[in-house]
């Protein structure tokens, strides 16, 4: 494990140094947060209907995805790895003494890990005082709280998962904006990000919960908010555990069938 620790470690140092990227990501979540909420209000202003979520619940979901956002996005890349990929200098990671897909998965959980840092400190820091009904709200107990934290930890690793499946797809696509486009749309959607799945219509709930990408977001976030009682939130935290494994075993059995074909020109 020193090996994937120390990549860790050195990456997550590394990708604190990205300050003024950081503040610039920070201004454009302000914005669309206050979008969202905005178009969200309108919605809940002009509905007849009582809707499933409330709309301090709704605004939270929302604070929540954008002070998040470097954890849950799937649109996120590494070009680095994708240019590893798709020159051929894929030969110098079998170099290394350690396993492709463990080090890959630590390199891409500190990127996410840096990046969400430095950004979700300031915009948590002001959404909790912004006036009502705009506000970031406090979950509902302890519990709550320590159940988010939990999932959230869980939601970032079944999304580098989820992500190291875009970069092996690249070894058959050689195409690294077709794989990010179709994980990306595809993902993002089933999320939860683009409208909060007790929203969407009971049949599209059902193929959603059928897939693992509202474990990544929708799911921590209602936790949050106090939405999924505490003894359904310990169900979702084994099924983010059941996923997580098999999307790790499904990863390293697609990249060790990629690897046996892997062909390398130069001397």
């Amino acid at each position: 494990m020193k090996p994937y620790s120390s990549v860790l470690k050195l990456r997550l140092q590394n990708g604190m140094q990205y300050r003024a990227a950081a503040l610039a990501g920070v201004a454009t979540q302000f914005f669309f947060g206050f979008v969202f909420i905005m178009i969200f209000s309108a919605f809940y202003s002009q509905s007849v209907e009582v809707q499933p979520m409330s709309l301090p619940q709704l605004v939270t979901y929302v604070w929540l995805q954008q002070a998040f956002l470097a954890i849950v996005m799937l649109w996120s890349r590494d070009n680095e790895l994708f240019q590893l990929i798709t020159t051929g200098n894929i030969a110098y990671e079998l170099c290394r003494p350690a396993g492709i897909y463990e080090f890959w998965y630590s390199k891409l959980i500190a990127q996410r890990l840096s990046s969400a840092m430095l950004r979700c400190f300031p915009i948590l820091a002001v959404v909790f005082f912004i006036p009502e009904p705009y506000n970031l709200s406090l979950p509902n107990d302890g519990a709550a709280l320590i159940y988010f934290l939990i999932t959230m930890m869980l939601g970032l690793l079944l999304v580098v998962a989820i992500s190291m499946l875009i970069y092996i797809s690249v070894f058959v696509t050689m195409s690294p904006t077709g794989s990010m486009i179709m994980f990306g749309i595809v993902g993002e959607f089933f999320s939860g990000r683009i409208i909060p799945i007790p929203l969407m219509p009971t049949w599209l709930q059902e193929v959603t919960y059928l897939l693992p990408f509202h474990l990544t977001a929708d799911f921590t976030f209602r936790v949050y908010t106090g939405h999924i009682p505490h003894d359904q939130a310990l169900i979702g935290i084994a099924t983010q555990i059941g996923w997580l494994l098999v999307l790790v075993a499904l990863g390293k059995w697609l990249l060790s069938r990629a690897m046996r074909k892997v062909i390398v020109q130069g001397g």
